[in-house]
C-alpha cells in the first residue's frame, strides 16, 4: 500500500510550477513598469535640462521699463516671425487676450513647486482654467529643475520645514480654530477673529503651502474650506479690513492659481457679508460689521467714531479683482467711491490723517503714519496701478502725490545716517518709526523699479535706507529680532525705549522689503540678513509645538507670547521662502501681494487673471 502522501505529490508539484509562473510574470511587469518609469523619469530630466540650457541665460535684473505689462504685447507680435513661435501663436488664437511669454507661463504652468520652480499640470482635456470648470490637481504634473542658480536650496528648504513644522501643530492642536498657542497647546480664542472656527491660519496660509508644494497639507486645508468654511451663521463683529486680507485676499489667490470656483465662490461670499459696511452717507465703510445681522460701527476709540485709513484704504485689489472675476461691477464701485472721497477732500500738506469720519467726510486728528494706521493704504495706491496693467493712473498719480509729501515732512535721517520715516502728530515729529512701517523700504523701490521720473533715484535711496534702518533694528538687538517701534534722538538710534514697543509677534515686514530688495537689486546682503533672521526665529520663537511672538527682544532669554500668528504662514513664511528662490517664482512684474502677502495677478500680464465677462451686480447685498 503507497502512503498518503505520495498522492498529493502531482498536486504540491503542479502548485509550485504555477506560484513560480505567477511570480515570473508579476516580476516581468514589474520590470517593465520600472523600465518605463525611469524612461518618463529621464524624458522628464531632459526636457528640464533643455529647458535650463535656453534659459539659464536668460535670468537677469529685473527691468520694469522693458517689461511691463504694456510692453508684453509689442513684444510678442514683434517675436511672432521668429521661428519656433508658431506654438505661442497659436496659444494665444485660443485664449484671446492673455499673452504669453517665456517670462509668463501659459495656464499649463503652476506659480511654484517644492521640488523646482514651476510645475505643469496634466490638464483633462474638457479642463480650462478660464471657464470655471473643475480643476486639476494641483500638484499632479511633471516638476521642472530650477532656470537658474539663482535658488538657495538649503535655505529654503529650511523655511519649508519651518512652515511644515508650523501647520502640523496648528493641525494637531487648533484644527478649525483660528490661531494656535504653542505652549498651551491650544486655541487661540483671543485673536482677532474671536473663539469662532473659520480657520484664519487654515485660509490665510494655504497658498503658502502651495507655493511650497506641500501637496497633502494643502489638500487638507481646501477639503476643510469647502465642508466648514462659511459666514453665514457667524454672529460676530469682524474687521473689514482684516477680513478682506486674509479670507478674501487669500481665496482669490488660491482661485487664480488653481481656477478651482470653490474659491471664487467663497471670495464672494464673504464680500457680500461685508458690503452692509459701505452704507454711510460718504461711502466710506465703518470699521466693523456683523457678518449675520449687517450692522456695522466703528471703534470707539478712533477719533469722535472715524473709520481707519489703512483700514478703508486697504481693498481696493481684492474688491477689483472679485468684480473682474465675477463679471459682478458691484465691488469695484464700492472701493472706487472711496478713492473719489480721498482723491477730492482736501490733504493737509498733501498728506493724509490716519482718521476719516465716515459720516461728515471729514478728517479726524491730524495724525499721519506710514506704520499703524497708515501703512496699506500707500500700499494699495501703487499696487493698484501695478495690477491694472499700469492703466489706473489715478492709483499712480495719488501715490506719487502721497510719497513725495512723505519724504519731504516725515523722511528723516538720523545722526549717524539711519534713514527713517517719523510719525507726525499735528505737526510734531514723534521721531519714532513702527515695525509695520517697515514694509516700505519694499514700496519705495518698487515705486522707483516700475516707473522712470524725477523720483526714481531718491525713491530707491530712500527704500534701500529704510531696509538698511530696519535690520539694524534687528542685529541691535539681544534676539536679532526687531521691536514693535523703535526711535531716534541724539542719545539712541533704531531702539525701542519704551516696554509696550520691545515686543515681537512674529511679523513680516522686514523680510517684505528683504525680499523686494532682493529681487530688483540681487544684493547678497538680502539673502543674508534673511538668513539671519530665519535663524533668530529658530532659536528663539520656535517650540516643540509651533512658534511663538516674544515679549521683550531686548532680553537674552525673552519670554514668548503663545500666539502663533496666522500672518507668520501668510506673510513671515512666505516671503522668507520666496527670498531664497528663483525670480521665476511670483514674478514680480506678473503679480502683485496684498498687504498680507497673497499674491494677485496683473491684468493683461497674467494668464491666470481669469477676467470674467461683465454681468449684472447679482449680489442682494449692498
Amino acid at each position: 500500500m503507497c502512503p498518503k502522501t505520495s498522492k498529493t505529490t502531482p498536486l504540491l508539484l503542479i502548485a509550485g510550477i504555477c506560484f513560480v509562473i505567477v511570480l515570473v510574470g508579476i516580476t516581468g511587469i514589474t520590470l517593465i513598469n520600472n523600465i518605463n518609469l525611469s524612461n518618463i523619469i529621464r524624458l522628464n530630466e531632459k526636457v528640464a535640462s533643455d529647458s535650463v540650457t535656453n534659459n539659464e541665460n536668460q535670468i537677469k535684473e529685473l527691468n520694469y521699463v522693458n517689461n511691463h505689462p504694456r510692453n508684453i504685447y509689442a513684444k510678442l507680435n514683434a517675436s511672432k516671425d521668429m521661428p519656433g513661435d508658431e506654438e505661442m501663436q497659436r496659444e494665444q488664437e485660443q485664449l484671446p487676450g492673455v499673452p504669453f511669454s517665456q517670462d509668463n507661463p501659459g495656464p499649463n504652468q503652476l506659480p511654484s513647486g517644492r521640488d523646482g520652480e514651476s510645475q505643469t499640470l496634466a490638464f483633462s482635456s474638457t479642463f480650462s482654467p478660464f471657464t470655471g470648470d473643475s480643476p486639476p490637481l494641483p500638484f499632479g504634473g511633471v516638476k521642472s529643475n530650477d532656470s537658474a542658480g539663482l535658488i538657495d536650496y538649503e535655505k529654503r528648504e529650511r523655511v519649508v520645514q519651518m512652515m511644515e513644522h508650523a501647520w502640523h501643530n496648528y493641525k494637531l492642536y487648533a484644527w478649525g480654530k483660528n490661531e494656535l498657542r504653542p505652549l498651551s497647546q491650544r486655541a487661540h480664542v483671543g485673536s482677532i477673529f474671536g473663539s469662532y472656527d473659520l480657520g484664519a491660519t487654515i485660509v490665510d496660509g494655504l497658498d503658502t503651502l502651495y507655493i511650497m508644494g506641500l501637496e497633502k497639507e494643502y489638500r487638507e486645508g481646501r477639503d476643510w474650506i469647502e465642508r466648514k468654511f462659511s459666514l453665514d451663521n457667524i454672529s460676530a463683529e469682524l474687521s473689514v479690513f482684516e477680513t478682506n486680507i486674509r479670507f478674501v485676499g487669500g481665496m482669490l489667490t488660491l482661485y487664480a492659481f488653481t481656477g478651482d470656483p470653490l474659491y471664487k465662490e467663497k471670495a464672494q461670499h464673504i464680500a457680500d457679508k461685508l458690503l452692509p459696511a459701505f452704507q454711510t452717507p460718504t461711502g466710506i465703510p465703518y470699521a466693523l460689521v456683523n457678518t449675520k445681522t449687517g450692522v456695522a460701527k466703528n471703534y470707539g476709540w478712533a477719533s469722535g467714531g472715524s473709520s481707519i485709513l489703512s483700514e478703508f484704504g486697504t481693498l481696493h485689489l481684492e474688491f477689483a479683482y472679485l468684480s473682474d472675476i465675477t463679471g459682478n461691477p458691484l465691488y469695484r464701485e464700492r472701493v472706487q467711491t472711496i478713492r473719489q472721497v480721498l482723491k477730492e477732500i482736501e490733504k493737509p500738506k498733501g498728506l493724509y490723517p490716519n482718521f476719516l469720519n465716515p459720516k461728515t467726510g471729514k478728517w479726524g486728528q491730524l495724525h499721519m503714519s506710514l506704520g499703524a494706521l497708515g501703512d496699506s493704504y500707500y500700499e494699495y495706491l501703487l499696487k493698484a496701478w501695478l495690477q491694472s496693467g499700469q492703466t489706473d493712473e489715478e492709483a499712480r498719480e495719488m501715490y506719487d502725490e502721497a510719497m513725495l509729501a512723505i519724504m519731504d515732512k516725515m523722511v528723516r535721517t538720523s545722526p549717524n545716517g539711519l534713514t527713517y520715516v517719523s510719525d507726525l502728530k499735528f505737526d510734531r515729529l514723534e521721531h519714532k518709526m513702527d515695525h509695520l512701517a517697515c514694509f516700505s523700504g519694499g514700496l519705495f523701490a518698487l515705486g522707483a523699479a516700475t516707473r522712470q521720473n524725477d523720483h526714481t533715484n531718491k525713491y530707491m535711496e530712500v527704500g534701500k535706507g529704510i531696509t538698511n534702518t530696519c535690520h539694524e533694528s534687528y542685529v541691535r538687538t539681544p534676539t536679532q529680532l526687531g521691536p514693535e517701534a523703535f526711535r531716534f534722538s541724539d542719545a539712541v538710534e533704531a531702539r525701542a525705549l519704551r516696554s509696550q514697543e520691545k515686543y515681537y509677534i512674529l511679523r513680516p515686514e522686514t523680510f517684505e522689503s528683504y525680499f523686494v530688495l532682493w529681487r530688483l537689486t540681487h544684493d547678497q546682503k538680502y539673502r543674508d540678513w534673511g538668513w539671519e533672521a530665519v535663524l533668530a526665529l529658530e532659536k528663539h520663537c520656535r517650540t516643540a509645538h509651533g512658534y511663538c511672538g516674544l515679549r521683550n527682544v531686548y532680553q537674552q532669554e525673552p519670554q514668548k507670547d503663545d500666539v502663533q500668528q496666522s500672518f507668520f504662514l501668510a506673510e513671515t513664511l512666505k516671503y522668507l521662502y520666496l527670498l531664497f528662490s528663483d525670480d521665476s517664482v511670483l514674478p514680480l512684474d506678473e503679480w502683485v501681494f496684498n498687504t498680507e502677502a497673497h499674491p494677485l495677478p496683473i491684468k493683461g500680464a497674467n494668464a491666470f487673471y481669469r477676467q470674467a465677462p461683465v454681468t449684472l451686480p447679482a449680489s442682494n447685498a449692498s
